[in-house]
């Protein structure tokens, strides 16, 4: 296969992915589906950018995976409240998450690619969680869905566009009278006005403050989000992250 075939966008498969998210939203799968179909030469100007850096020289260099340092959980629970590393612990064991899900639930058929390419896309992937920290947004459908308009900002994939503006339609049925669009696109303009997190050094950033990250990469506050959450009870049940406290208790 040819690199040009391998880069080329997949428009009808995209469809066919959104299709199946449209009957069943919980298949994840086809989140996964619908990126790949659509993410072109995206990840290679990524990657090209990462290069450039001291952080993605050192990844690279030392085929460093941050899945292995996410995955040691002992260390992580041990880390300060506040820190973005004992942050993030908290946020996966109030979820029942864990990185290694992520991992499975990516598992789809992709071209051949370079080691590095490879190596890039995977830390991006494992960045999810530590985004939903960092941001905070939630995991709630609206905190998602503002995540993932906050990561098209960073990482320019298309197929983030796609589900940003499909939760938007639908979650703004189910909010009538929230600024939930609102809350969507000021989502993207603060990916565009913060830092670059995908060329951030996240294993170093683990023992940062999380208050010190938002600060060192300009990640603003997310205010219509928390307005919603603020005025509908259900939603901010659902909800397992929270910007103006890092430290604050997430497991019930």
């Amino acid at each position: 296969m040819s690199h040009s075939a391998t880069y080329r966008l997949h428009p009808l498969n995209a469809l066919r992915a959104v299709r199946k998210l449209m009957r069943d939203r919980e298949d994840t799968q086809q989140v996964f589906l619908l990126i790949e179909a659509l993410r072109g030469k995206t990840t290679l100007r990524q990657l090209a950018r990462f290069r450039q850096t001291e952080t993605g020289r050192a990844v690279l260099g030392e085929s460093r995976r941050l899945l292995d340092r996410l995955n040691d959980r002992a260390s992580l629970r041990a880390l300060p409240r506040g820190s973005l590393g004992r942050a993030y612990y908290d946020f996966i064991a109030a979820g029942n998450l864990s990185a290694e899900a992520l991992v499975e639930m990516s598992k789809i058929r992709r071209p051949a690619a370079p080691d590095d390419v490879t190596l890039f896309r995977e830390r991006n992937r494992e960045m999810h969680d530590l985004f939903h920290v960092v941001t905070g947004y939630g995991r709630d459908s609206l905190g998602e869905a503002c995540l993932v308009a906050f990561s098209y900002a960073q990482t320019k994939l298309k197929g983030f566009v796609v589900i940003a503006l499909f939760a938007a339609r639908r979650i703004a049925r189910s909010r009538p009278g929230q600024p939930v669009r609102r809350a969507i696109f000021e989502a993207f303009r603060h990916g565009r006005s913060a830092g670059w997190l995908p060329g951030a050094d996240w294993e170093a950033l683990l023992i940062q403050p999380v208050e010190a990250i938002r600060a060192q990469y300009a990640v603003k506050p997310p205010n219509y989000y928390q307005t919603i959450l603020a005025t509908m009870p259900r939603l901010n049940d659902e909800t397992n992250a929270g910007y103006a406290d890092p430290s604050i208790q997430l497991s019930s």
